[in-house]
């Protein structure tokens, strides 16, 4: 059912998921699934689970080398494969925000990244204030500043809006550009994401050497 209620959401988005379409969609009666989940929020819970499940299933077939100055591209690769589980389901990230207690599946994704760090010589409170850095980015996603929504690039620039915020319009009219694989439309948010991530994993790493 948990994995019939993600094939529904990619196909139609998770706005969409509710208890009647999903049961509609397994060919069963709405009740009959208040069998297997309490309620929505039960079910939404249990997709999150679902899909931490499958993050870290890909995580953890990595091999690679994490001890002293290795854990940084074994953490940096460790992200972007959790990344490409969000990318799969691009509907997640904020239903994973939305949800009031945390998953066990996220918080042992959480633990076998502290112990990356540990393998690298981080001090436990090296690695508290390396999670805090990270934030969401740690397990693959991040919020973007600039999101029009539909994906599509920016219209014209609205005339006056130069003159109010002169530094914002000069960079968009200098980076902004159609993207067709990006998220956003235009901006190549791969690749944002990779370069604060390694902003990110450098100054940490700067950090575990000097202590």
């Amino acid at each position: 059912m948990l994995r019939a209620a993600i094939d529904l959401a990619d196909v139609e988005g998770v706005q969409t998921l509710t208890m009647r379409r999903l049961a509609k969609e397994l060919d069963a009666e709405a009740m009959s699934l208040y069998h297997h989940v309490a309620n929505k929020d039960d079910l939404l819970n249990g997709v999150v689970d679902l899909i931490a499940n499958e993050i870290n299933d890909a995580v953890e077939a990595i091999d690679v080398l994490s001890a002293g100055a290795a854990w940084k591209q074994a953490a940096r690769e460790r992200i972007l494969t959790a990344r490409t589980v969000f990318l799969r389901h691009p509907w997640a990230p904020p239903l994973f925000e939305s949800r009031a207690a945390v998953s066990p599946a996220v918080v042992r994704y959480h633990d076998r990244l502290v112990g990356l760090m540990r393998d690298g010589g981080f001090s436990y409170d090296l690695a508290h204030h390396a999670l805090h850095a990270l934030g969401s980015r740690a397990l693959g996603f991040s919020q973007e500043l600039f999101d029009p929504g539909d994906g599509s690039a920016p219209a014209e620039i609205p005339e006056g809006m130069a003159e109010q915020l002169p530094y914002l319009v000069g960079m968009l009219r200098e980076v902004a550009h159609d993207d067709p694989d990006s998220t956003l439309g235009w901006c190549d948010d791969q690749f944002e994401f990779e370069f604060g991530l390694d902003l990110i994993l450098d100054g940490l790493d700067r950090l575990r050497s000097s202590r």
